[in-house]
């Protein structure tokens, strides 16, 4: 069994830093002291002050495999997490075929099995009809359940008010929500569409997909909630009216409701249309400066508990079309990390806020067994960053698919140099290991 000993690195866990040695045997953390003797055979890392943390847990992807393999696939997608510090990600059931039965459930986990570079589980999609496939599921099985409250992606918009209250009441498993009320943006589309055509200005992206819309819906799946005790995550927040829903007052461990932001969220605003275009068009939409403000401030006093990427990329063709016809999404797993260290060199957030939720919050709400902390007996799965090694986003660099980023022509700070996957030095440096180690995420639900 492999033997790696990093050295004198920066180690970033449970809200502290500390420098400190790393010994990694097999898949995973034998020990962490100071001044450890290198065993026999080892190789030795050594990190020269640089940051140590766990690898990131991604609780929101979409890798678009099986049947949208033209935009990304879990191999590329996979590759390009790991060369941004995401070592396990969980990837969304609106592919084609939807993953919406237990059968095309477990075709992706062979898919993944196959040729994914980091760690891996799955969202199981529920639909309007499709309960007594969600009542099978063994709730170890994948990650989770995800509902979509709005349209975003073709015929998984689970509206039926009945069907909802089922689900919510009959599964003991974490639900995942994406609210955006339909009615609401369908009456702004259509006001847009008349004065305009197809070739709406971008600029009215987020007052089509208004605050309304997200908060109409995320606050009646939280009612939904409480009156039904299910366990509800809500993903992607935009908007600072939504933040004031969520509590801060209960250990994260014992709250039923939960929410996550994106990296888009907290980094650009509707100001940002004007340069970038539809390459920030996302479902929810970017919306106000005083909105990227109040997610910040929501995410530091621990109202909104995770930090994801909700990495959905689309060809550059297809980003290119008028307004009506261009997907929302984007490709952000490569950069989720360096925008948080950015943020960290703005003054914005601590690193061991980054670490707790992007590594240690996503662990201890889907339940993850023996990953997102830095801890002996653990599963290896870590990072160094060099937070002083200035680099340029540029095509040449890109590991995704589609070949394109909304973060092109941008300056980092802080660059990742080593990502471990199970003990695995599974990228360096700019190269991506071949030799996989990677694994199906275990739950201890």
């Amino acid at each position: 069994m492999n033997k790696i000993l990093i050295k004198n690195a920066k180690i970033i866990n449970e809200h502290q830093i500390f420098e400190s040695d790393l010994l990694i045997h097999g898949e995973r953390i034998e020990k962490i002291a100071e001044n450890i003797t290198a065993p026999e055979n080892a190789t030795i890392i050594d990190a020269k002050g640089n940051y140590l943390m766990p690898g990131a847990i991604d609780d929101q992807v979409h890798f678009r495999e099986p049947g949208l393999t033209d935009k990304a696939t879990i191999l590329t997608e996979s590759r390009a997490a790991i060369a941004g510090g995401v070592t396990t990600f969980f990837e969304m059931p609106n592919t084609n075929p939807q993953t919406t039965t237990i059968e095309k459930l477990e075709e992706k986990f062979q898919i993944a099995a196959n040729s994914a570079y980091a760690n891996y589980s799955f969202m199981f999609g529920g639909t309007n009809d499709n309960l007594e496939e969600v009542l099978k599921l063994d709730k170890n099985q994948c990650a989770g359940l995800k509902l979509f409250l709005g349209s975003s992606t073709g015929n998984m918009l689970v509206d039926d008010e009945k069907t909802l209250e089922n689900i919510f009441s009959k599964t003991d498993f974490l639900i995942s929500t994406h609210c955006e009320d339909e009615g609401t943006i369908r009456k702004n589309l259509a006001m847009y569409k008349e004065k305009y055509g197809d070739n709406i200005p971008i600029k009215y992206h987020p007052i089509i997909r208004s605050e309304e819309a997200c908060y109409l819906s995320s606050s009646k799946a939280i009612e939904l909630a409480k009156k039904t005790g299910a366990r509800l995550h809500v993903f992607h927040l935009s908007t600072g009216k939504e933040t004031h829903q969520f509590r801060n007052d209960i250990p994260l461990k014992d709250k039923k409701i939960t929410a996550e932001v994106c990296i888009h969220h907290l980094w650009f605003t509707d100001a940002d249309y004007d340069d970038k275009g539809t390459f920030i068009k996302w479902n929810p939409a970017v919306k106000t400066a005083q909105d990227r403000d109040e997610l910040w401030k929501a995410l530091l006093d621990d109202r909104l508990d995770v930090i994801a990427t909700d990495h959905a990329p689309h060809t550059l063709a297809e980003k290119q079309n008028v307004y009506t016809k261009a997907p929302s999404g984007g490709p952000l797993v490569q950069h989720a990390i360096v925008a948080m260290f950015e943020a960290h060199k703005q003054g914005k957030i601590s690193l061991e806020k980054v670490v707790e939720k992007m590594c240690h919050n996503p662990a201890i709400l889907f339940d993850v067994k023996e990953r997102g902390y830095v801890r002996e007996g653990y599963f290896a799965d870590l990072v160094l960053v060099n937070a002083h090694k200035a680099w340029e986003v540029a095509k040449d660099n890109l590991l995704y698919k589609c070949q394109w980023s909304p973060f092109e022509g941008t300056t980092f700070s802080a660059q990742i140099t080593h990502t471990f996957v199970n003990g695995n030095l599974a990228y360096e440096n700019g190269t991506v290991s071949e030799n996989r180690v990677v694994k199906r995420v275990d739950f201890d639900r």
